[in-house]
């Protein structure tokens, strides 16, 4: 490999080392009660076998851990974030763009719905369901197609809340309140949220509702965050989330489920940017004002059908059908030149529009896994997912098309096996995967700019077909409980930004039949690693390498609107957990560290070799994360800090502004259970460290107006009620 690599002389012994270095993210759960990942079905890996016969590095966030970190942060993306070393610092805005998983792109799924729009990716797949309604979170790590399309980082599945098991009436509320470290008015925020379940018989339903409205951030200093009034905020903004559930129990062993959500989120539109000055360190800001055009918001809706039963012909059964909706508005400005001016509409420099991603998606999975007869030793899953999207980005204030319908197909039935030998003391595991895809643009005019002032240039559509066959294999070994190694191969599989690629055609006689930037991107994880779970340890130690020929990465143009080009892209890390619980009752210390290494072709004309680092736009930084927690009677406390640490990027394109110079932020967060609810009081960046965050540090550094803080100290009080 091409790699440099400053730790590969000592990351193979550390790995012989694992078990002394166990994992304590492999499961975040009560650290009183010592329960595990274990117990818990992953639904994402889309087998009923338990994460320990698994070759993959799985991390489930359970509802107390994931509340908490909500009650920190604000949202189920910043709770992923907060908890994984691997995954990036979030933006704290609306878009998620940049922000990967072992330095690809996760797909997002609720109950195993796809969320993400790779199509025209808005990056909005973030926030999709408010996290009230959100059970546990499941993260399966890495490059694999377990899910279909999107999965290249790995999976980010959240799991809504299940039926009720006591009959009768039954439910939750929360309210909760937030500020500034200053208790500034227009930073004042607040949340209401309920859940009404009721279960009689074999019949259950729920159904509930949560309204936030979030105020202004202020940064360490005690000045106002800017604002992205393009990409969309989650500052100044108010979201709805509607959530519903329909169980029905029709045998012992089977179950139908109809579940629906719809959720929303929208700028205020309250305040416009201030620039701010990239030489002086000072950050964007805000100041009241009236944006034009329409507020950026985000709306999906969902409605699932499933059917699960566990006694088919000694096996079990799952099967789904689903329908989701996004509709991404992104804010108004003055067009920039090299994009969508006209002079047609309007003098350049002056045309004001704004877009906005429409996507569908309607699709079925159905799967089956048992043992085989006369060999129970052996398990095996056969699966068929279908999937159809449709997606386009339009210019509402004008009414012009920038990204074509672009229609996509995929069929794929997949195979899995699973034995177990010497007593599930060794475990061989493998797969097989195989991907019909269809991708259709009509004929279609690009918009035009400066760049092509004629207004635009004609593209000829087509039908293009992809076929790939999809493999992943490993070997687990167990010689005792607790105590696991294993090694594994898995590819993933997605479609680039079209969107961005097709807006982007700047030549006549494109034809998209043979149009090879929008063939399929594929990519793979080889991994090896060694996980603990034994007495007071709680751990593990992971290296992963994976690559793709045809990657996809954001490339900032000269106008500053990022597109895709499709190049190698080599990436490695080492990932290392460790939970201990101490010998004081309730209290346990844990420490998660993730060292990246990224790098892909840069030549002018490739050639096929990596020669230069991933920036900051592609890559999340090194980080260590530690923390202490304790859970005494019904008093429950956190205290996490997360070293953000400094990283200079090396390369033929290389621009020194954008090196990072690395921040730590801490946490803390209290819990009292009393005899009717409980009280929570969440402080986030408790030491009010003043920070540039990482995506504004380490792209665009000309960009004055996107040069954000970070938010300074907050404080959210709740109070929630279980009946």
């Amino acid at each position: 490999m091409s790699f440099r690599s400053p730790y590969l002389l000592f990351s193979l012994p550390a790995i012989a080392l694992g078990s002394a270095l166990p994992h304590a993210a492999l499961a975040q759960t009560d650290p009183g009660t010592g329960d595990g990942a274990d117990e818990i079905v992953v639904t994402a890996a889309r087998t009923t076998l338990p994460p320990n016969a698994l070759p993959l590095t799985i991390d489930v966030i359970d509802k107390t851990a994931l509340d908490q970190q909500i009650a920190i942060s604000g949202s189920v993306t910043d709770a992923v974030s907060n908890l994984t070393p691997s995954f990036s610092p979030t933006r704290q805005k609306l878009s998620g763009a940049g922000e990967t998983l072992r330095g690809r792109s996760p797909l997002y799924a609720i109950n195993g719905i796809p969320q993400s729009t790779p199509l025209r990716d808005g990056s909005r797949d973030g926030f999709t369901i408010d996290g009230f309604f959100v059970d546990r979170v499941e993260l399966i790590y890495g490059s694999n197609a377990l899910q279909g399309i999107g999965g290249t980082g790995g999976i980010v599945n959240q799991v809504t809340v299940g039926a009720s098991k006591k009959e009768g009436l039954g439910g939750r509320v929360l309210l909760q309140g937030s500020a500034g470290d200053g208790f500034e008015g227009d930073g004042l925020g607040g949340k209401a949220a309920g859940l009404l379940e009721y279960k009689a018989g074999r019949f259950d339903v729920a159904a509930g509702a949560a309204y936030e409205k979030r105020g202004v951030y202020y940064d360490g200093d005690g000045h106002r965050v800017g604002l992205n009034l393009t990409q969309g905020e989650t500052q100044d903004s108010h979201s709805l989330s509607l959530f519903a559930r329909l169980g029905y129990q029709l045998t012992d062993t089977g179950r139908f489920d109809l579940i629906a959500s719809r959720f929303k989120m929208q700028d205020e539109g309250d305040y416009v940017a201030v620039a701010g000055n990239r030489l002086t360190g000072r950050p964007t800001s805000a100041v009241r004002g009236d944006p034009p055009g329409i507020a950026a918001a985000s709306r999906t809706e969902s409605v699932a059908l499933s059917y699960t039963d566990s006694g088919i012909w000694g096996g079990h059964l799952v099967s789904q059908v689903f329908w989701n909706r996004t509709h991404d508005t992104f804010g108004a400005e003055v067009a920039p030149i090299a994009t969508f001016q006209d002079v047609r509409i309007a003098p350049v420099g002056t045309l004001i529009d704004q877009s906005e991603n429409r996507s569908r998606k309607i699709g079925g999975k159905i799967s089956y896994e048992r043992t085989v007869p006369g060999l129970e030793a052996l398990t095996t899953t056969i699966g068929f997912d279908v999937l159809t999207d449709r997606t386009e980005q339009r210019l509402i204030l004008t009414n012009r098309t920038w990204v074509p319908p672009t229609d996509y197909r995929s069929l794929a039935p997949f195979v899995q096996a699973n034995l177990a030998l010497f007593d599930k003391k060794l475990r061989l595991a493998g797969g097989v995967r195989y991907e019909n895809v269809r991708i259709k643009i009509a004929d279609y005019r690009t918009l035009a700019s400066t760049t092509t002032p004629a207004g635009g240039v004609a593209v000829s559509g087509g039908s293009p077909t992809f076929e790939a066959t999809l493999f992943n294999g490993g070997v687990v070994l167990e010689p005792v409980p607790g105590i696991r190694g294993y090694l594994s191969y898995a590819e993933g599989y997605t479609v680039p930004d079209i969107g961005r690629i097709t807006r982007a055609v700047s030549k006549p006689g494109v034809d998209i039949d043979s149009f090879l930037d929008i063939a399929p991107v594929i990519s793979n994880n080889r991994e090896i690693g060694v996980e603990v779970k034994r007495g007071p340890l709680d751990g593990s130690v992971a290296y992963f390498w994976s690559s793709s020929d045809k990657g996809q990465l954001l490339i900032a143009n000269p106008g500053g609107i990022f597109d895709v080009q499709r190049l190698r892209v080599e990436i490695q890390g080492l990932e290392v957990n460790l939970g201990v619980k101490l010998p004081v009752p309730g209290a346990r210390v844990s420490i998660g560290y993730a060292h990246l290494i990224g790098r892909y072709d840069s030549d002018a004309v490739p050639d096929g070799k990596v020669d230069s680092d991933l920036d900051g736009t592609n890559i999340s930084p090194d980080r260590l994360n530690l923390a202490a927690d304790y859970v005494r009677g019904r008093f429950r406390a956190r205290v996490q800090s997360r070293f953000f640490l400094a990283r200079t990027f090396q390369g033929k394109l290389r621009d020194p502004r954008n090196d990072f110079g690395g921040y730590t932020l801490v946490d803390a967060t209290a819990r009292y259970q009393t005899g009717f609810g409980g009280i929570t009081l969440s402080v986030s960046n408790l030491l009010d460290k003043q920070y540039i965050d990482y995506s504004s540090d380490t792209r665009l550094p000309t960009d004055n107006l996107s040069y954000f803080a970070g938010r300074g100290r907050s404080f959210t009080l709740g109070w929630d009620y279980r009946f």
